[in-house]
């Protein structure tokens, strides 16, 4: 399937492409919270971030045995990287911090990738950003807000601590996305997905076994219907979002690529309408500022 996906999007021009991966990960990372809301009813959120990574892994694993064979020995490290601040790290930190932090403080913190995405590439990659693109991350950053404080309303009692680990799960992401775009664009998308889900499944699979994942699918009423849910996320929300993601990286850039974490919450409050939620004013300027902001940010000097 991976590798259809790939065959396929060569005959479309990378402009093009670009804006259809960055749709299709808006949707599948948009959905996700349903997702997870149901695998939540029957398991912990340290069993959910293991079942996502240890799942997505196994899914990986036949590419694993393909593609490891195509890694120099001197990038090991950036694939390290990868592995562990791209998908293992920011998985646990989200598992834990979201068990204190409602979503729309969440929401609103993950909007944060793209500023961090930025900072870093300037400080530590020595990235070149057109004045246009601070512009345009500011712009969808304002916008990502609006969406957030308006369609849902905060609550007084996040953990500050754990609202911290959301952010620094943020700046894990911005890292993997810079190391990605400075160091493994001569790898393709599958190859760089599969060895660094290589890297982080086998410590996956331990932590979910040092719990009582077992005991819960013997006793709890809905395990089985949560499994399934979870099994899902793996398989869209990791293993095939991993994919498409780390080929719009390489198409485009690491700035370009974090937007997505903007468009999410579009998608997040089109299913709350679909639910019944009311949609305002403020919501639309927030979907315009986010919009054109992913426009300028992929706009050439």
């Amino acid at each position: 399937m991976a590798n259809k996906l790939t065959k396929h999007s060569a005959d479309l021009s990378p402009g093009v492409l670009s804006f259809i991966l960055l749709a299709l990960l808006s949707l599948i990372w948009g959905s996700s919270f349903i997702l997870i809301k149901k695998s939540l009813v029957a398991f912990t959120p340290l069993q959910v971030f293991g079942c996502r990574i240890s799942i997505a892994g196994i899914a990986f694993f036949p590419f694993f045995l393909k593609e490891i064979k195509k890694l120099e020995r001197n990038d090991l490290l950036y694939f390290v990287v990868v592995g562990i601040f791209g998908s293992g790290l920011p998985a646990f930190l989200y598992a834990v911090g979201q068990q204190h932090v409602n979503s729309s403080i969440a929401g609103l913190l993950n909007s944060l990738t793209p500023l961090f995405t930025l900072l870093l590439g300037i400080i530590f990659f020595n990235s070149k950003v057109e004045r246009i693109k601070i512009f345009a991350v500011f712009l969808g950053l304002i916008g990502a807000m609006l969406l957030v404080y308006f369609g849902q309303p905060a609550s007084s009692q996040s953990n500050h601590f754990y609202a911290f680990l959301l952010v620094l799960a943020t700046s894990c992401y911005a890292l993997s996305l810079n190391t990605v775009g400075k160091y493994l664009t001569n790898y393709g998308a599958i190859t760089i997905s599969s060895i660094a889900f290589g890297l982080v499944t086998i410590p996956a699979i331990l932590i979910l076994l040092s719990t009582d994942f077992f005991q819960v699918m013997r006793v709890h009423e809905y395990a089985y219907s949560s499994l399934a849910a979870v099994s899902v996320l793996s398989l869209l929300g990791t293993f095939l979002a991993n994919i498409l993601f780390y080929k719009l990286v390489q198409i485009t850039n690491p700035l370009f690529s974090s937007m997505v974490s903007y468009l999410i919450p579009i998608v997040a409050i089109g299913w709350g309408v679909v639910d019944g939620e009311l949609i305002t004013i403020y919501h639309f300027i927030g979907f315009i500022l986010i919009l054109f902001g992913v426009y300028l940010s992929k706009s050439k000097k």
